[in-house]
């Protein structure tokens, strides 16, 4: 690590403030956010496959 130095330039200051050290590592796991896709339908399952084949085919 290189000993941190003094300058008297103002910009070069500002400029060791603002990019003098790298931002903290982020895990993967706060990368990722988990939530359901979207609240079951429950028309989905009134579907019958026998029912169709009663009305159709017979």
């Amino acid at each position: 690590m290189e000993p941190t130095r003094q300058s008297s330039d103002p910009a070069e200051t500002a400029r060791r403030a603002r990019f003098g050290e790298l931002p903290r590592s982020i895990r993967v796991e706060e990368m990722v956010e988990e939530r359901p896709a979207g609240a079951p339908d429950p028309a989905k399952d009134g579907y019958s496959a026998d029912e169709w084949l009663v009305r159709w085919c017979l």
